[in-house]
């Protein structure tokens, strides 16, 4: 049993740092001379073709007995992940804009958001140990965006785009947890990148011109597709049936100091201790927000 759990442990740890890295590969690219829709197009279309792949390649796996999956269930998977493609679009561009250090504290505003989409869809109010986890996320949040610094000028455009990001990552976390869930977990994901593709080229159809730099198929693309959308789906789906979604949560958000660090040492973005202070608040409060989601369900 703890060998199960230390596996999906490293499974799930392994998946949230794919993605803690995704944004230090971007600006890397930007630096390069790449654009939003150069990253996002070939991000999305690799990703897409990978999972195809690996879906022709892995065995039939079982439906569950809820019912068998039809086409108004994978139009809804494919709707659900145009949010996954909007979540990439608004965080790319928020990091043009902002440290990605700030980027990614932006995008875990998700945390809370998710506490009230629950509240108003579902009916459901709010723990107290949900609402102490609020508090200290919002805490966290200025800490770790240095809005208290005077000195510090907070770009307008870059948290407006952050927030957008955050919105859509919500939107997208929902749906993973309640679109057709009777399919198998890789073809859930192959649907909703397809979804997201569909979006990003409906955005980005006026940039495929010959302005449009193919050069990032062969380099950034390749990788921001591997650690953006072929291992993660992959990772969570082996390891969360090992921990439970509970501590599955709490590994997975290793993903925010791990943009951190990746930004620190990468791209050289100072990060102060208050900063730090916040990472560690927002992290604390993932772990009080599962514990009482684990005592709500006993």
């Amino acid at each position: 049993m703890k060998n199960k759990v230390l596996k999906g442990s490293i499974f799930i740890a392994v998946g949230a740092s794919s993605y803690g890295m995704l944004a230090t590969f971007v600006k890397i690219a930007y630096r390069e001379g790449f654009s939003t829709a150069d990253v996002t197009l070939s991000q999305f279309s690799l990703g897409f073709a990978g999972l195809f792949i690996l879906t022709l390649l892995r065995k039939r796996e079982p439906v569950s007995k809820t019912g068998i999956p039809g086409i108004k269930s994978i139009f809804k998977l494919i709707v659900a992940g145009t949010s996954l493609g909007l979540t990439s679009i608004f965080y790319y561009q928020a990091v043009q804009y902002i440290p990605v250090s700030v980027g990614i504290v932006l995008l875990m505003q998700t945390v809370w958001m998710g506490v009230i989409v629950e509240m108003v869809l579902h009916k459901k109010p709010p723990g107290l140990l949900n609402i102490i986890s609020v508090f200290i996320i919002l805490a966290g949040t200025i800490l770790a965006t240095n809005v208290l610094k005077q000195s510090v000028s907070i770009n307008q455009t870059g948290i407006g785009w952050g927030m957008m990001a955050a919105l859509t990552y919500t939107a997208t976390m929902y749906s993973s947890n309640n679109v057709a869930l009777q399919f198998p977990p890789l073809k859930r994901s192959l649907y909703m990148i397809l979804g997201g593709l569909i979006i990003i080229l409906v955005i980005f159809h006026s940039s495929l011109s010959p302005d449009f730099s193919y050069k990032i198929f062969l380099g950034w693309g390749l990788l921001i597709a591997l650690f953006g959308t072929i291992l993660p789906p992959l990772l969570f789906t082996r390891g969360m049936p090992l921990t439970g979604i509970g501590l599955g949560a709490i590994i997975a958000s290793i993903e925010i100091p791990v943009a951190v660090i990746m930004a620190h040492l990468v791209l050289k973005e100072s990060v102060s201790l208050f900063q730090w202070m916040g990472v560690i608040l927002i992290l604390l409060a993932v772990v009080l927000m599962n514990i009482g989601q684990r005592k709500n369900a006993m």
